[in-house]
């Protein structure tokens, strides 16, 4: 098997990639930079034409910080329906953060939190009504991407399960999903998934729920791009930013090449969300790193030996969990864990940890060459369930954060509800549009905790 070298840096006149950027430690995402050499990137075409960095002071209605799907629908929401031209300001290039590293699966869900788990911490009235709120929001994002050309793949979501007791575990949380949500998931034995899905190698069965689209992620942002600019909106790379300061009732929102008076703020910055851009959002996210890698294109005798079936989007049961799926093009995309700290996010263990995941599930692949490698910082907030707030209602500060790896599908929705509180519309009462994300004061020293809890989840997902 053949591993792709470091990405030799690109002469596009921009800034080159930084492998190393970290949130917990570095000031600002950089400036202009270059995106992350993904294959989504690599194969989406030339992007499209954005509004150039700031150059000068300038007045808007409201600015929204952050160009990937968060900020970008919630741009396009903000002129369609309320007549808002919204200003977004972007560091480097548009979408340049989870925006276009993720896996493209697009679920019926948001944050880390099981629908079971919902009950058990809100009662069920609450839990109906949240699961009501995502799927109204999965159903938006399908019907935006009608007119986005992003290799939509509907179908559903098969999640399959490594282990017995995962198995045990999928069951019960099918039959919540049933009785108590109407959400008609399936039970899938492991002979059915072997010779009508795929033939995964540590499979022991499946659950198979009904909402599902894979897309791919720099189409469906190129997209949201164009919709926003045509509506309205301002999208401004290469313009970090660099302040949030009030001024009377407004804000000064301040970049390296200029500032920008608004009435709003907007925050989308997902797991690039620094340490200094707002003291409301300090460590109230704990960014994780997850890797990603895409295959060479499988020939017709690796497909018949692994027996894909299906190009639905996969996850499995671990808590360290791996996402995959087959793409067009027939090449496997596979995704999960990889460093802990930015600094070590290039050392090739990580990448090899993610191969050898791969093996162990489709062992036909080992010789298969892996074209693409990348890595990119996911939002997971301390309660593992995502907020889109206006955390002090004495000013019209707003933010949208914290989907845990669950944002590709919802981050629709909540870019909607987020430009929905900047025009002074209430939410309805749910945990997820109540009170701020949870800080943790030590939010940078729980690293230290994080590689003891990989260690424990490993050992714990691995047990017979």
């Amino acid at each position: 098997m053949t591993l792709i070298p470091d990405p030799a840096p690109r002469t596009t006149g921009l800034a080159p990639y930084d492998p190393h950027y970290d949130p917990l430690t570095s000031r600002t995402p950089g400036e202009g930079r270059d995106y992350a050499p993904t294959y989504w990137v690599a194969s989406a075409g030339p992007p499209p034409e954005d509004d150039g960095p700031m150059a000068g002071d300038l007045d808007a209605d409201a600015v929204v910080v952050g160009s990937g799907y968060t900020g970008l629908n919630c741009a396009l929401h903000l002129a369609r329906e309320f007549g808002i031209k919204a200003t977004v300001l972007e560091a480097n290039r548009v979408a340049w953060g989870c925006s276009t590293r993720n896996g493209g699966q697009g679920q019926n869900a948001s944050g880390r939190l099981s629908r079971s788990q919902w009950v058990a911490r809100w009662g069920r009235e609450t839990a109906l009504a949240l699961h009501a709120e995502i799927r109204e929001g999965f159903d938006y994002f399908a019907d935006l991407i009608r007119d986005i050309d992003c290799d939509a793949a509907p179908g559903g979501h098969l999640y399959v399960a490594h282990r017995g007791w995962a198995y045990d575990k999928l069951c019960a949380e099918s039959e919540v999903a049933n009785s108590v949500f109407g959400y008609a998931t399936r039970m899938i034995e492991p002979e059915e998934l072997a010779r009508d899905w795929v033939d995964e190698r540590d499979a022991v069965g499946a659950l198979h729920e009904p909402l599902g689209i894979g897309i791919h992620p720099a189409k469906l942002a190129f997209g949201y791009l164009r919709a926003a600019r045509a509506a309205g909106a301002r999208v401004h790379p290469a313009s970090p930013v660099l302040s949030v300061e009030r001024d009377g009732a407004a804000f000064r929102v301040r970049t390296p090449h200029g500032t920008v008076r608004a009435r709003a703020v907007a925050i989308a910055t997902g797991g690039y969300t620094g340490q200094s851009l707002h003291p409301r959002l300090k460590s109230r996210v704990m960014p994780i790193l997850s890797n990603c890698i895409v295959t060479r294109p499988l020939t017709p005798e690796e497909i018949a030996a692994t027996n894909f079936r299906t190009r639905q989007v996969i996850t499995d049961t671990r808590t360290l969990r791996y996402y995959y799926r087959l793409l067009p093009g027939d090449r496997l995309q596979i995704g999960s864990r990889s460093a802990i700290t930015g600094a070590d996010a290039s050392n090739p263990r990580h990448l090899q940890l993610l191969v050898d995941g791969m093996h162990a599930k489709f062992p036909a692949l080992r010789d298969v060459g892996i074209d693409y490698s990348w890595w990119g910082w996911v939002d997971v907030s301390h309660d593992m369930m995502p907020r889109i707030v206006q955390p002090d209602a004495g000013e019209r500060l707003f933010y949208a954060l914290g989907y845990g790896g669950n944002g590709v599908s919802y981050s629709a929705q909540a870019g909607r509800r987020l430009a929905e509180l900047v025009a002074g519309r209430s939410l309805r009462q749910l945990p997820i549009f109540t009170g701020e994300l949870p800080s943790h004061p030590f939010a940078p020293f729980r690293r230290v905790g994080q590689r003891l809890l990989y260690r424990w989840y490993h050992h714990k997902d691995e047990a017979a």
